[in-house]
């Protein structure tokens, strides 16, 4: 079985969020919701909200509600993809009226990617969904037979996706027709959920997975370049969960949960130089700098040696997968979205749409995508530290 990420045990902890909302859909406790509150004046030159719209009804009896899905965008058709945790995929014009709707068996893991104006939707239910992102029509989809996890990745041809049971798949993105899959498997003990998103660079695919390897795989075939296990003995929290980055020189940074922080040879696999600081669940690697959050905390490293520039605390939180916007560092962590100056690690913004955020904001130039806690897509103008 599967253990529910370490740091979500700690979602009770005390939110530093400053925009208080019981639901999105309901009156707001403290005046607009859109706007953000702070304990000084409000920080309004960062952003504003352009739109927001309630996307999931409120049930009975649900207890933490949780949007862990990415929502995506299509520049063409300017509609956002929300895929939401009563298993429903949204496409969601402009105006923020949803233009088209698709019903699943069950909730989503990740989010979907837009590739020339074809969504490709990961499923909870197994199934690889390609989606008109203007109209909702299906193209095609396939079935997998395990719950798919990551944001799919697009290239050479092919739409590459991991499940939640240690396969990658690849198809074909023309008609989801089975290309390869490699398959590792996941050890007896407690896993931390997620899982590594692929990343492709020059024919080759990167990609970590739960029992603590990492491999590089040809693009072509799935066939193994090399595989290097960044975890060691044992069978718990083993996890290699990052998506893996790599800089302009070919040198790959990821992160194992139980190890640590690694730099590697991209060609070999080999070690260039480690971090032991463990509980890391994502990475992201900007300019000279990596950026790492986990649990309780949100790291910046030299990516040079690994050196620890700056840390910031969250506490009894856990921080989920950041994004980079204009200048500033954004952080979701269970009961607001951080905004840190990537430079000193200080929270400039802390703000909470209601039930706080923990899927990655999407950025679309000036623009956030960011679907709350309780199912509302919110259109965020920012204008960052220019602000």
């Amino acid at each position: 079985m599967r253990k529910q990420l370490v740091g979500w045990r700690h979602w009770l902890g005390s939110a530093v969020a400053v925009g208080l909302l019981s639901g999105c859909s309901s009156l707001p406790r403290y005046g607009n919701p859109e706007l953000p509150r702070t304990e000084l004046a409000p920080p309004l030159d960062y952003f504003s909200v352009n739109w927001w719209a309630p996307l999931v009804a409120p049930t009975l009896l649900e207890y933490a509600p949780r949007e862990v899905a990415t929502p995506a965008f299509d520049a063409r058709s300017k509609t956002v993809i929300a895929a939401t945790r009563d298993g429903v995929i949204r496409g969601v014009g402009p105006d923020g009226q949803v233009k088209w709707s698709k019903t699943t068996t069950t909730r989503f893991a990740a989010g979907a990617t837009v590739h020339e104006g074809v969504a490709f939707v990961p499923g909870g239910d197994g199934i690889l969904y390609a989606l008109d992102a203007a109209t909702g029509e299906q193209k095609w989809q396939y079935a997998a037979g395990e719950s798919l996890a990551t944001v799919p990745v697009v290239s050479e041809g092919l739409v590459l996706v991991a499940s939640e049971s240690d396969t990658l798949f690849a198809v074909k993105a023309a008609d989801g027709v089975w290309a390869w899959q490699y398959r590792r498997d996941p050890p007896s003990g407690f896993t931390v959920r997620g899982a590594s998103a692929p990343l492709v660079r020059n024919g080759n695919v990167y990609v970590g997975f739960s029992d603590g390897y990492i491999v590089s795989l040809s693009m072509k075939d799935g066939s193994a370049n090399w595989e290097k296990s960044l975890s060691g003995a044992g069978n718990e929290f083993l996890d290699v969960d990052t998506t893996p980055a790599m800089d302009e020189h070919g040198q790959l940074y990821v992160a194992s949960y139980k190890n640590g922080i690694y730099a590697l040879s991209g060609d070999t696999g080999d070690v260039v130089w480690t971090n032991a600081v463990s509980g890391m669940t994502s990475l992201l690697a900007r300019g000279q700098m990596l950026f790492v959050v986990g649990d309780g905390r949100v790291d910046a490293y030299l990516a040079e040696d690994g050196r620890l520039l700056w840390s910031h605390r969250l506490g009894e939180r856990a921080g989920f997968t950041p994004v980079f916007a204009k200048g500033m560092l954004l952080v979701p962590n269970q009961r607001s979205l951080l905004f840190l100056d990537p430079k000193t690690g200080q929270s400039r913004v802390a703000w909470n749409p209601g039930a706080g955020v923990s899927a990655a904001p999407f950025v679309a130039g000036s623009q956030l995508f960011v679907l709350s806690n309780n199912g509302c897509l919110y259109s965020l103008d920012f204008n960052g530290l220019k602000g």
